[in-house]
């Protein structure tokens, strides 16, 4: 369960579906962010390009801190909407020390919606950025209001290494005009490097609709033995 584990959510919920993604917009080409990662005794910076076209989205990325050193990454995923009810949304995602993996979620439903996925790795080494298990199932629901704010709860479980870890989101999007607020309140348990733990966390996301900015506090991130505090800055262009 140390940073090095290959428990990375490749679904992050990205794949939670457009309805409840907080990330993207209609009508981005490019999305280009980067990330600062605080812990106690050091710091990590992750760099990423995306680009969307259509429901279709391909990213590379590269992370470094001094104690896990640097990882490449490359990933795609689409959305296949087979109906109106129903969605969709592999996943795939490789990087450098020979980490491999992949997820399917769907989404059923519309106004009110279900979500359900599964998510696997070849558990070699990887960063996890996204911070959720990724060897997990994911199950939730949601609700998108006319006025275009979306609350979504899910839980993402670890069902294949036998951690116990276990992430709880309770994740809102909130328009303001041209503006946009996303909150992501979290609470995690399960077998960490430093026992069994039960944390909460949080990000707060202000879109504006060339760039964004979010900060987050991640307790046990990974469920390692750091306290980790996040920056990202994100233009779209």
């Amino acid at each position: 369960m140390k940073k090095m584990a290959a428990l990375c959510a490749l679904m992050s919920l990205a794949a939670l579906t457009r309805a409840a993604s907080s990330d993207d917009r209609e009508g981005s080409s490019f999305k280009f962010t980067f990330g600062h990662y605080q812990y106690a005794d050091n710091a990590g910076q992750d760099v990423n390009v995306r680009w969307q076209y259509g429901n279709s989205h391909s990213w590379v990325g590269y992370y470094h801190d001094p104690d896990f050193g640097t990882q490449t990454r490359i990933g795609w995923d689409n959305a296949y909407d087979l109906n109106d009810w129903l969605t969709l949304q592999p996943s795939v995602q490789a990087a450098t020390r020979g980490f491999l993996g992949g997820s399917l979620n769907a989404q059923v439903g519309h106004d009110w919606f279900g979500i359900v996925g599964l998510g696997r790795t070849n558990l070699k080494p990887y960063f996890n950025l996204n911070f959720d298990p990724n060897d997990a199932i994911t199950l939730g629901g949601g609700h998108a209001f006319d006025n275009g704010q979306t609350w979504t709860l899910f839980v993402i479980s670890d069902n294949r290494t036998h951690t116990q870890q276990t992430d709880w989101h309770l994740l809102g999007r909130i328009p303001f005009g041209a503006e946009r607020l996303t909150f992501d309140l979290m609470q995690k348990s399960g077998q960490s490097d430093v026992g069994f733990i039960r944390a909460w966390g949080t990000s707060v996301t202000w879109d504006y609709p060339s760039w964004f900015v979010r900060v987050a506090r991640d307790p046990k991130q990974n469920f390692s033995a750091n306290d980790a505090w996040r920056l990202s800055l994100g233009f779209r262009y």
